[in-house]
């Protein structure tokens, strides 16, 4: 049994370079040491492989136990054609075993879609989608979970469970959003049919799956870890000590998938009103030069949103930014707006002028922004009707005209200060920079010694 396992497997195997098939050979045989404790001397009459009990011996408290019931119902379900499974249906054999690290590690959609099948428990080609919703949450909630429990979470802090459930359901619920756009609208029912088909074409379209998928594949089982896809799924986070962010992590996870790649890696925190205060200058003070940012509103009435600006804030009369810019909302749910093509109107800032709008916006049009905080910090509005034109989102706020509650802003990429390299010598005949320094309580004392300097 153990040659024809070995030549069925083959092709699997081959999947992985030389050093990942040691690895998984490794791993497969410290699952399977798990027996000598578990069957109290009867190792030698069992063939070798693997049982529930021994891999959730093995994984212990890495994974929920859900997820881990979920791997093995995957793993045992998978059918050998070319040979007769010679051990009970609740062992899983080497051929089984590494079938499915290579489906789900190295495998296309098609593979991965009929894995997740798998851990649905569905044996028919269609498959409702309340399993599929249920199956989303145990992912991201099992994400969290072993990132929480190998001190992966790279200094970001989950907030209480009860806090917890909410966004876990609002990710999956923004994920599976997808298949159903897929769908022919057949049935007006939150739990309608898919078939293999709809799952393989979702799965491209939201990524995240399959990096979840491999987040708890590796981190779970602690096997190829030096896989370089997993090493933005969660950002670095800088300068915050004990500060509690408005996000939680499957938002985190999930605005930061949107940025470019090169921004991915880490956020500094460089305003929040908890910490600055409730101040225009100083939010602007923050924020101007230092690069991409993300900033995060929330209001008198408990909704969390905010906006991506993919370059850096400088104080004008006009819009400014690219198509990289976004809007996204995190309570009551969570999604992400992208450009829409109507128009280039992706960043606003300004202060000080009589004419036009002083304060800070993204998207839409004068008094008209899908995100505005005024100048007279405390007040904003997201004003859609019903979408707004730059970003095709809706109405962000629970009012369309609200208070701000908190306010906090994340440096993303690598940390730069744009303001150092302006050039001195022409730094008073900026009226920008005039601007941004009577702002931060800075003024321009030599106006007239540089006027005589000249006549000299």
């Amino acid at each position: 049994m153990g040659n024809k396992q070995g030549k069925h497997s083959e092709k699997y195997f081959s999947l992985f370079q030389l050093e990942e098939q040691a690895e998984i050979d490794r791993l497969f045989a410290a699952i399977t040491r798990s027996l000598e404790n578990i069957s109290s001397g009867k190792s030698k009459s069992i063939p070798i492989s693997v049982s529930l009990e021994m891999l959730q011996t093995y994984l212990g408290d890495a994974l929920p136990e859900r997820m881990t019931v979920r791997l093995y119902e995957g793993m045992r379900h998978i059918e050998l054609k070319e040979t007769k499974c010679l051990v009970p249906n609740e062992y899983v054999t080497k051929t089984q075993f590494v079938i499915f690290m290579s489906k789900l590690l190295k495998g296309n959609a098609e593979e991965r879609s009929i894995m997740i099948k798998k851990m649905l428990r569905e044996s028919t080609e269609y498959a409702k989608t309340s399993p599929i919703q249920e199956f989303t949450e145990d992912l991201i909630t099992s994400v969290v979970h072993v990132l929480d429990y190998r001190n992966e979470l790279k200094g970001w802090k989950v907030k209480t469970s009860r806090d917890f459930t909410s966004p876990i359901k609002a990710l999956a619920t923004q994920l599976l959003s997808a298949l159903k756009q897929s769908s022919t609208p057949v049935e007006e029912t939150d739990n309608w049919c898919c078939d293999s088909n709809l799952i393989k074409e979702w799965l491209p379209k939201v990524p995240l799956i399959s990096t979840f998928l491999n987040v708890i594949i590796r981190q779970g089982f602690l096997v190829l870890l030096s896989y370089s896809e997993l090493a933005c799924y969660i950002p670095q986070c800088k300068d915050t000590k004990e500060f509690m962010s408005l996000l939680n992590i499957p938002a985190i996870m999930y605005i930061n998938s949107y940025m470019p790649t090169k921004l991915q890696n880490t956020w500094r925190l460089i305003f929040s009103s908890q910490i600055h205060g409730y101040n225009f200058a100083k939010l602007c003070g923050s924020i101007i030069g230092r690069g991409p940012c993300l900033l995060v509103v929330k209001d008198k009435d408990g909704y969390i949103f905010g906006g991506f600006s993919s370059l850096s804030w400088a104080v004008k009369g006009r819009f400014q930014g690219d198509s990289k810019c976004f809007l996204f909302t995190v309570f009551p749910n969570i999604a992400v707006y992208t450009q829409s093509g109507y128009n280039d109107h992706y960043m606003y800032l300004n202060y000080g002028q009589q004419t036009i709008p002083n304060g800070l916006g993204m998207g839409g049009q004068f008094d008209y922004f899908g995100l505005w905080i005024d100048y007279n910090f405390g007040k904003g509005h997201s004003k859609a009707n019903p979408r707004c034109s730059t970003y095709n989102s809706p109405q962000l706020s629970a009012k369309e005209n609200f208070e701000l509650d908190k306010l906090e802003v994340w440096v993303v990429g690598d940390f730069i200060n744009e303001r150092r390299s302006i050039d001195k010598k022409n730094i008073l005949e900026n009226p920008e920079t005039q601007n941004f320094l009577e702002m931060i309580g800075k003024f321009h004392y030599s106006d007239g010694f540089r006027e005589t300097e000249g006549k000299e």
